[in-house]
């Protein structure tokens, strides 16, 4: 019985096609991936991907075996809109395995063989749709070791590849630096990764086993054919080479095997550049904001003309240098370009003819290049020839050695002139993309398929004249190839030799034995010009690969000077000034200026500038007082953009600057709630300053902008005092811009000798305040927040309220008490019993002076604070 049920639930199970068994083995593979599967014309997507890929693109949902127990969704689109479709599908954030038909279908009678041909993820991915020109596509990896963590970064359209290790701090500021499109981490580490880095990233899990020492030490080398990675400078990071081990592995499993491309592998060396943690990468919006509308630092100094260039002018805003000789080499090239400016426009319109040399030397290495592709490259490569001869002709050094490092690449470029047509196509298959002189044979096939034309015509010609068929044409289509067409009124005219192949309601078509002779040979023509224009082309294509080191050595040394060329554009356009970089603790500037705040003004309002002076033995922390609006966070924030784009070797916006290299750069500038953390502004606020107060060190820079506003009054004066007094008694005493508007903390200059109270001046009027923006020496009376309330249009009985009140507690307040007061605790409990003391006088006139029938809950409860105030001061 249990026999016969089975078998009656076997035969109602949905009965399988042929083309769907295949789908699904083949989907098996890529449970996590979008299948696009290729059916004739089309690729297809089934089911689950059907429904996401119709929802992200915007197609038609059908159904495939509407009605049957087969059923399934459907939504598809033609296979020549793949470049149309695919980056939308990739940029959702999905894998897409491209599955293609791996034979003709004319040559088989059974189901096509399929099969994927290449995996498309955010962090794998050569189609120049999906990605962005001066933006690299990074792939990221992470490994948790025992110690440390190790990262890798590969971008795969350019063959970069990067590795460090380190904490997990570290870490997370190198992957807020790259901002990888996908990350790779092991299914074990899925939940201690969320809890570590958030889960705002793109993730692909792997299994444990590829996250081991031995087989990533394995892979590398065999990928890079050497016996270690001492070559590399990477062999003693061991977390790093398992997550770069892992980076390999994935390309493989991705189907990219053709990786010759990746020619090393650098060590981001975490000792050589400025350390920035993500707080202050975040708050200075060097090259990305959360608000859509924000300008960015790169907005404002990307002057590049090329791809590699822009990326490159990234990575140096990421990585600014501490290497005092390194910055002095690039400053002294920009300083030539900006005097030497014919030179200097004679390597931009050169640049400006360069294409994008690492990603077209990488599909060469992938063989997705296209024939007019490798016109671009040789075009490209043309282009350098003269920046080498003005760079070797220069007077700088630095240029001189660019000159001479880049390779002129002739054999290369004149084997492409030779090989390729001139007006070559988009795709090999399109034809005549080989030059003439090239094949012989090619030369024979063109000449019989070009010759093919005349015969047509006098072949038509000759069958008019010998039947009296003034009308007849001879044509061809697809489904028939080459054939007559003779209008009905003639017919009868019609020799009998003639073979009738299609009627239509006008007229009738025909082939002779001539036609399908000459169709033969020149359908036979053209199927082999195709064939030996695709062989000749891969031969071409593999010949170049050879020269990859070589062009991409040329990619980076034009992508720096890209880079430099940009900053002298940028000196010339903004005055920017050459940096004094010395080895010193002093920041000097002169008249400095916000690089993107000036740009931003309107055309004839000038910016006003401020001069900032910090050292380690008389003024190592400035304490900016001031109302809001006036200028004292735009202060802050230029003064590390200044000594950013100085450690990156630009010219910086201000009339002068002498500084001594600086090693990190913090800053806790404006609020910026965790809420989906569970985080308040005030627990970001001191979890950002715990950071910063446990990574100081002698040659630090801190800007810190009104800490302990997030909470009570009383308690942010404590803290903001607090780490003021640290910060100075600190033994390595950085140098700090304290921003604040608590004008209690001017009390610390008397206290400390290295403090200074400095205030952003305002003009007082009847009415108003003026904001003049200078910042000047003293410290502010008082913060002016009520004339900002009025200027925002608070209702006059609020300001006047906030009035009354203020003048209250500045009557009643003094910041005596942060510095530890004078009173003993038993003396001052002993004061509250006289009663005669003229304090319980004054408590007594404010409560009779109170109107409780107006008095709202809050007004009562800073009343209640004032008092208790009154008392403990007492």
């Amino acid at each position: 019985m249990a026999k016969k049920a089975a078998t009656e639930i076997k035969d109602k199970a949905p009965k399988e096609t042929p083309l769907m068994k295949q789908y699904n083995e083949i989907k098996a593979k890529y449970p996590d991936a979008c299948l696009l599967f290729r059916v004739g014309d089309f690729y297809e997507t089934f089911g689950s991907d059907a429904i996401r890929a119709s929802q992200i693109l915007g197609i038609t949902l059908t159904k495939r075996g509407n009605g049957s127990e087969s059923e399934t969704a459907l939504a598809g689109f033609p296979h020549h809109s793949l470049n149309t479709y695919l980056p939308k599908l990739v940029k959702a954030g999905l894998r897409v395995a491209i599955c293609d038909q791996l034979e003709d279908p004319k040559m088989t009678k059974t189901i096509v063989k399929r099969g994927v041909t290449e995996l498309v993820t955010p962090g794998v991915a050569l189609n120049d749709d999906i990605l962005s020109a001066k933006t690299n596509n990074f792939l990221a990896s992470v490994h948790f070791g025992k110690k440390n963590l190790g990262i890798a970064f590969l971008d795969v359209s350019t063959g970069e590849f990067l590795t460090a290790q380190g904490s997990e701090e570290y870490i997370d500021k190198l992957i807020q630096n790259f901002r990888p499109s996908e990350i790779l981490v092991t299914k074990n580490h899925k939940n201690t990764f969320k809890s570590a880095f958030g889960e705002d990233h793109h993730v692909f899990y792997l299994e444990d086993w590829i996250y081991k020492e031995d087989y990533a030490f394995e892979t590398l080398t065999k990928h890079f054919q050497t016996n270690s990675l001492k070559g590399f400078g990477v062999e003693e990071l061991q977390e790093g080479i398992v997550a770069s081990g892992a980076i390999l592995y994935y390309l493989s499993e991705t189907q990219h095997n053709k990786i010759q491309h990746i020619t090393n592998i650098q060590r981001i060396a975490e000792d050589a550049y400025v350390w920035m943690d993500k707080f202050t990468i975040r708050n200075l919006e060097l090259y990305h904001s959360t608000n859509p509308n924000a300008v960015t630092l790169l907005d404002v100094i990307d002057k590049t003309l090329s791809p590699m260039g822009g990326r490159m002018l990234k990575r140096w805003i990421a990585l600014p240098l501490k290497d005092i000789v390194k910055i002095k080499g690039r400053n002294e090239v920009v300083a030539y370009l900006k005097e030497n400016q014919e030179d200097l426009q004679a390597i931009q319109y050169q640049i400006k003819q360069i294409s994008d040399l690492e990603r077209l030397i990488s599909k060469v290495a992938t063989g997705k290049i296209s024939p007019r592709e490798v016109l671009y490259l040789k075009e490209s490569l043309d282009a350098i020839i003269p920046i080498k001869t003005l760079a070797l002709a220069s007077k700088n050094e630095a240029l001189k050695l660019i000159g001479d490092s880049l390779h002129a690449c002739e054999l290369l470029r004149e084997k492409i002139e030779k090989t390729i047509q001139p007006d070559a196509p988009v795709n090999i298959n399109k034809g005549n993309a080989i030059a003439a002189g090239i094949h012989a044979e090619l030369d024979e096939l063109r000449a019989i398929s070009s010759t093919g034309k005349g015969y047509l015509e006098d072949l038509e010609r000759r069958e008019s004249e010998q039947t009296g068929i003034p009308s007849l044409k001879v044509s061809f289509n697809n489904v028939f190839g080459y054939y007559i067409e003779v209008r009905n009124t003639h017919k009868e005219k019609v020799p009998e030799t003639w073979i009738r192949k299609q009627t239509l309601v006008s007229a009738e078509r025909y082939i002779t034995e001539e036609l399908k002779g000459y169709e033969a040979k020149i359908l036979g023509a053209e199927e082999k010009i195709q064939q030996l224009e695709s062989q000749l082309f891969e031969e071409l294509v593999s010949w170049i690969s050879l020269y990859i080191k070589a062009v991409q050595l040329n990619a980076s040394l034009i992508a720096q000077l890209d880079g430099l060329q940009s900053f002298a554009q940028m000196a010339i356009e903004h005055n920017y000034v050459k940096p004094e970089i010395n080895d010193g603790f002093v920041l000097d500037i002169k008249e400095g200026r916000h690089p993107v705040i000036e740009k931003q003004l309107p055309i004839g309002v000038p910016y006003i500038s401020n001069d900032v002076f910090l050292d380690n033995e008389t003024q190592q922390m400035i304490m900016i007082t001031g109302p809001n609006m006036s200028g004292k966070s735009a202060i802050l924030r230029q003064t590390a953009l200044i000594v950013l784009l100085a450690q990156m070797g630009s010219f910086v916006p201000a009339q002068a600057v002498t500084m001594g290299v600086v090693d990190k750069v913090f800053t806790r500038v404006g609020a910026s709630d965790n809420i989906s953390m569970g985080e308040s502004t005030f627990m970001v606020e001191m979890n950002e300053t715990a950071s910063i107060l446990n990574n100081l060190s002698d040659r630090s820079l801190v800007l810190l902008d009104e800490i302990g506003r997030g909470t009570s009054t009383y308690d942010g004066i404590s803290i903001a005092w607090a780490i003021s007094e640290y910060l100075h008694e600190h033994p390595g005493r950085p140098k700090t811009l304290f921003a604040t508007h608590y004008h209690e903390l001017n009390e610390m200059e008397s206290i400390f000798e290295r403090i200074q109270n400095y205030n952003v001046s305002v003009k007082e009027l009847k009415d108003t305040v003026l904001f003049i923006r200078k910042l000047v020496q003293g410290g502010s009376a008082h913060s002016f927040g009520i004339h900002v309330a009025k200027m925002a249009g608070m209702p006059q009985t609020v300001i006047q309220k906030a009035q009354k009140l203020l003048k209250k507690l500045e009557k009643n307040h003094s910041a005596e008490e942060l510095s530890g007061g004078n009173l003993g605790q038993d003396e001052m409990q002993l004061s509250f019993f006289n009663l005669d003391d003229p304090l319980l006088e004054e408590i007594k006139e404010e409560i009779n002076g109170l109107d409780i029938n107006t008095l709202t809950p809050v007004e009562a409860l800073m009343k209640l604070n004032e008092l208790k105030r009154m008392l403990s001061k007492k």
